[in-house]
């Protein structure tokens, strides 16, 4: 609780190959893994409605259809005002973002955009870092 850093919450498919997640105390946010997507909604709404905790962003790792993702941009809290970030089993993905004013927008992203994302938002380690 003494981890002042911005939240990402991510929810993983763990039969698939691991990513090289940077959740190291010199990360620039704490990374959360959560088990499945219905532990994943309870905690970002218990974390930003009752803990008043900043998540930065939720990211589902090959772990959700798209309907179950559709479902959870349906369902947002509204005190949620980070990125939410599907990486599909291709690689590819969608962001969803907030647009100025009210409401979100939906970008489709390419295999190398979320590589981009995730590297740019220092979210896989140093060595993964190196390589990508």
């Amino acid at each position: 609780m003494d981890d002042l850093r911005r939240i990402t919450l991510i929810t993983r498919n763990p039969s698939l190959a691991e990513r090289d997640w940077d959740s190291t105390l010199s990360a620039s946010t704490r990374i959360i893994f959560v088990k499945s997507m219905s532990v994943l909604e309870y905690a970002l709404r218990n974390a930003v409605s009752e803990l008043h905790r900043d998540v930065e962003r939720v990211i589902i790792d090959r772990s959700a259809t798209s309907a179950e993702c559709m479902d959870l941009l349906a369902r947002l809290p509204e005190q949620f005002h980070g990125d939410l970030l599907l990486i599909r089993h291709d690689g590819a993905g969608f962001l969803s973002a907030r647009a100025r004013g009210e409401g979100r927008l939906l970008y489709p992203l390419k295999e190398v955009d979320v590589e981009f994302y995730l590297t740019m938002h220092g979210l896989v380690s140093e060595r993964a870092r190196m390589i990508a």
